[in-house]
């Protein structure tokens, strides 16, 4: 029986936000029931311990959230949200304490990323009082993420729009050194226990408009990772945010059978031989970056 050290539950597709490096979703808007929601995690169970709220949407808009991490504690998972952080003080009480929450990522290269982002320091400074707040708490990780240098890394593009931020986190962890100077791209710092900060370029999302590569390479898709999108779509990694490698659907199948069917198992033994058989594996910008790896 496969087991993955990832499984992403897409509880909401729908985002507050409408980020320039994150393509819209043409999925329909919608939020997972918690009827559906126990369903999966009881058909998933025997295949991970650890699942991410995250796919598209932003998983901080869904209503009943604390509802979804006590269900996921009573179930025995491990929870990861990954959040764009901007509705963090609206939901704090909805996540401090939470037993199931393991880790929370904070992709503050958002800010910059929309359009109508204001103010820089209202939201930083929230997302840093919630991280105060619940690692006194609790033994939670936080991630820092900005995603979002250039591909030449060479501009001060990035380190213009990045300073602000990183200066007030500088501040709050109280550091002698700018972050700059210590990171670099696609590597990560801890500035506190249990908290650290990552910085990495811009991927593109896979596309199927996208030009297509020679197809060689690897991806861990299916081998240490799968999701399954809000409406029940089973999907083979967290790149797959349309739902084009639809490998079944969860509310007519079980998910034990869906990912030792045909299509699963070709894409599985496909990269087995470095080769990516699905024509969006062969678009994808992340797998051609990492497409090396054994």
């Amino acid at each position: 029986m496969k087991k993955f050290k990832k499984f992403y539950i897409e509880t909401t597709s729908i985002c507050n936000l409408a980020c320039s490096f994150c393509p819209p979703t043409h999925r329909q808007a919608q939020f997972i029931g918690i009827d559906d929601f126990v369903k999966i995690l009881d058909d998933i169970k025997p295949h991970t311990d650890y699942i991410y709220f995250h796919v598209k949407g932003e998983p901080l808009l869904h209503p009943k959230i604390d509802q979804l991490l006590d269900i996921s504690h009573e179930k025995g998972f491990k929870v990861n949200i990954t959040t764009n952080g901007t509705l963090i003080r609206k939901n704090a009480t909805k996540l401090l304490g939470k037993p199931a929450l393991r880790q929370m990522n904070f992709s503050l290269h958002s800010f910059d990323g929309h359009e109508g982002s204001k103010d820089r320091e209202g939201y930083i400074t929230s997302v840093l009082s919630f991280v105060r707040e619940a690692t006194a708490i609790s033994d939670l990780l936080v991630s820092f993420r900005l995603w979002n240098l250039t591909k030449d890394n060479e501009t001060n593009l990035e380190r213009s729009r990045n300073r602000a931020t990183l200066e007030l986190i500088e501040k709050e962890f109280g550091l002698d050194y700018r972050i700059e100077e210590k990171v670099q791209p696609g590597t990560g710092i801890k500035l506190a226990d249990r908290i650290y900060l990552n910085q990495d370029h811009e991927f593109d999302w896979p596309d199927l408009k996208a030009k297509e590569d020679d197809g060689r390479g690897f991806c861990h898709a299916l081998r240490n990772q799968a999701g399954i999108l809000v409406d029940g779509t089973v999907i083979p990694c967290c790149l797959d945010g349309e739902g084009v490698i639809n490998l079944g659907n969860v509310h007519e199948t079980p998910f034990s059978e869906i990912v030792e069917g045909e299509r699963a198992n070709r894409l599985y033994d496909g990269f087995s031989r470095r080769v990516a058989v699905e024509e969006l594996c062969r678009k994808c910008g992340y797998r051609q970056r990492f497409g090396g790896e054994t």
